[in-house]
């Protein structure tokens, strides 16, 4: 319980400091501009990704990964980052869909660990998270803060943000 109460409290400091979100939407958005929290996922990724500069190559804007042919530019201003970040989100969002609620907080996590690692790819199985989402669970807790290694290796700001992201955007 300790351990939870400094993240619910800077949980409840952070939203409080985002303008009033609409929370009217019934059922899933069919995008991800239409979700309630959607505000909220974007100062999020900003606070925890930073702009990204050279040294972080091939990384750019608010941790957007540079695709082949792509022009991007280190240069770009915080407005242009912004609008980068949220087409990626827009295209995750649509791959988790049909998680109904879960779809936003698994647009997050697939932002950061690959959307291929969650959905399974090559000789990779689909992860346990999806798979318990599948069978009507709820109680992800532990399967979420799992995604918390950086190479090989726990991280605690990591956990520190997966914690923060389940109490901000998971709803049961």
């Amino acid at each position: 319980m300790k351990r939870l109460l400094a993240p619910a409290v800077l949980a409840v400091a952070f939203s409080a400091s985002l303008p009033a979100q609409n929370t009217g939407t019934v059922g899933t958005p069919a995008s991800f501009k239409d979700e309630a929290k959607a505000e909220l996922v974007v100062e999020l990724i900003k606070k925890y990704e930073g702009l990204h500069d050279r040294s972080d190559y091939p990384y750019y804007g608010y941790g957007h990964c540079k695709l082949p042919g792509e022009e991007l530019s280190y240069d770009m201003t915080e407005a242009e980052a912004e609008k980068l970040l949220i087409r990626d989100l827009e295209k995750r969002y649509r791959l988790f869909s049909k998680y109904g609620k879960g779809s936003l907080i698994l647009t997050v996590l697939s932002y950061n660990v690959g959307h291929g690692t969650l959905l399974g790819y090559g000789k990779h199985l689909k992860s346990r998270l999806l798979k318990k989402m599948e069978a009507g669970g709820r109680d992800i807790y532990k399967e979420y803060i799992s995604y918390c290694h950086y190479k090989g290796r726990k991280t605690r700001s990591i956990e520190r943000r997966r914690k923060m992201e389940f109490l901000l955007l998971h709803e049961k």
